[in-house]
């Protein structure tokens, strides 16, 4: 059985109240290390998201996944603050779901 090269990676999501200091969470194995990072929505106004990112890059982790509250701009930035080429990934959800999504995660 060939393993894949992934090691370590990261998923970032929001929910009100969380924050990466309280809500991270690691589930490993012997292949792999899965660590989910939990932010308040009001992160989006300071740094860090992008501070996190930096931390965990540095720390090995090979690609960040954001959920879907995230939207397109915040791959963008987390490309630029990390000028490297960790895979950026977003969770996008279709067009019949978009709103429903928006509805959920208005303050």
């Amino acid at each position: 059985m060939t393993l894949p090269n992934l090691k370590k990676w990261a998923f970032f999501y929001f929910s009100a109240g969380f924050s990466p200091e309280e809500n991270t969470r690691i589930n490993e194995n012997q292949h792999c290390t899965f660590i989910t990072v939990g932010f308040d929505p009001s992160a989006k106004n300071d740094n860090s998201i992008i501070e996190t990112a930096v931390k965990l890059v540095n720390e090995g982790v090979q690609s960040i996944e954001l959920c879907g509250g995230f939207g397109p701009e915040w791959a963008v930035k987390l490309e630029e603050a990390l000028q490297d080429d960790t895979p950026i990934g977003i969770v996008m959800y279709g067009p019949k779901y978009r709103k429903k999504l928006l509805e959920i995660m208005k303050p």
